[in-house]
């Protein structure tokens, strides 16, 4: 089997690959091999979007985090600790050369010598090339779409609300709801953001059967009026805001997000609900995606939408997001920036310099193609 660099001929005994500079190409059937026999030896990094990748990607894959705020803001030249931002271990393991190899796949790029220099692939190499010690770097040809049309059986796919469970259950309660009339926030179930984060309703909060099917362990109470239905069976957490123009829910997003973590470390599961599940709660679930995935407010804000179709923060909230959104994109900025911990409590009196005093709140989302909010002057993100 032969590859080749810059036109001179290597032979390998297994693996088919072409080298252009440093980076060689693996075909698919290779990496099926190496997912089967050298789990945790070798990183597959997904350089695509979180959306698609949240919607399938390669089992035991990380997605990076290299949006085009990043690469604006990054002028071009992103670290490791950029683009694997919250993956410490991953990173550890990179920088200390314990992995035999990375390999890197995006949508369907076929071959080496197609990559554009401003791609986000050549971002990522720039980056490995710099800071991972000379572990050997491949380029899956043909990207995601081949492999997942050669091997779905290493892929995982994101099961979507149209799935056959999920819609059969949708359905039987919307048709049990509808006669009694249930309002349509509080219809279904809660919805699953994350493996163990999902959003819903008071009503859902107040449902024991439905907590305990979804493996709720704790739940995040985003109001200053739903009470707490089960205290001492489930771990509880109040943030108390109310649905207007005037809170700073921002003033919140970091003890909020530390405590969907700490849920997550101990293995558990956690309800974020408001009283409709369209405002307070959806705004700490985007919050919480943007933070810890790095994503832009856009992606999140899709993502959350294609869950829970009803979203729908106030437009002060979604101007706090933007400016958070600023903040936790911006390499040059302050972390604890994003969240001011003076004056936070249960003082309805907004305390963040950037709270958006709109009279009214608005349906910021109309399509699902379409982001309307992104219409407004608000969108302009100020500097750090």
């Amino acid at each position: 089997i032969r590859g080749t660099y810059r036109g001179a001929i290597r032979k390998f005994t297994t693996i088919e690959m072409v080298t252009m500079d440093e980076l060689c190409e693996m075909d698919c059937n290779v990496l099926k091999r190496l997912l089967k026999d050298d789990t945790g030896k070798c990183l597959v990094l997904d350089c695509r979007s979180f959306l698609a990748y949240s919607a399938g990607h390669i089992h035991g894959s990380v997605n990076i985090r290299c949006n085009t705020i990043v690469r604006r803001r990054a002028k071009g030249s992103v670290s490791l600790d950029q683009i694997l931002a919250g993956d410490e271990e991953v990173k550890s393991r990179l920088k200390s050369g314990l992995y035999s190899a990375v390999i890197l796949y995006d949508e369907r790029t076929p071959h080496a010598d197609s990559i554009k220099d401003d791609s986000t692939i050549t971002l990522v190499l720039n980056a490995l090339y710099r800071d991972s010690y000379g572990t050997e770097i491949y380029l899956l040809k043909g990207g995601y779409d081949k492999f997942f049309s050669e091997y779905p059986e290493f892929c995982l796919k994101t099961k979507t609300l149209s799935s056959n469970s999920s819609q059969s259950s949708l359905d039987a309660t919307e048709t049990n709801c509808t006669s009694c009339g249930t309002p349509h926030h509080d219809q279904g179930g809660p919805v699953e953001i994350l493996p163990f984060l999902f959003l819903g309703s008071a009503y859902h909060a107040s449902r024991k059967d439905m907590l305990d099917a979804m493996g709720i362990s704790a739940l995040l109470n985003v109001s200053s009026n739903c009470p707490n239905h089960f205290e001492g069976l489930y771990q509880y957490k109040c943030i108390p805001v109310e649905d207007n123009h005037k809170e700073d829910i921002s003033s919140w997003f970091i003890e909020a997000i530390e405590y969907i973590d700490s849920v997550k470390d101990s293995n558990g599961r956690v309800l974020v609900h408001c009283q409709a599940g369209i405002s307070r709660s959806a705004t700490i679930c985007l919050a919480y995606l943007m933070k810890k995935k790095r994503v832009k407010l856009e992606e999140a804000f899709e993502f959350v939408k294609q869950r829970r179709s009803i979203i729908s923060p106030n437009f002060s909230f979604m101007g706090q997001l933007l400016q958070f959104e600023s903040q936790v994109l911006a390499t040059s900025c302050s972390v604890e920036a994003a969240s001011p911990s003076a004056g936070r409590g249960k003082s309805s009196t907004p305390t963040s310099p950037f709270v958006f005093s709109f009279p009214v709140s608005v349906a910021v989302h109309t399509q699902a193609s379409s982001l309307t909010y992104l219409q407004s002057p608000i969108t302009t993100s100020p500097s750090c």
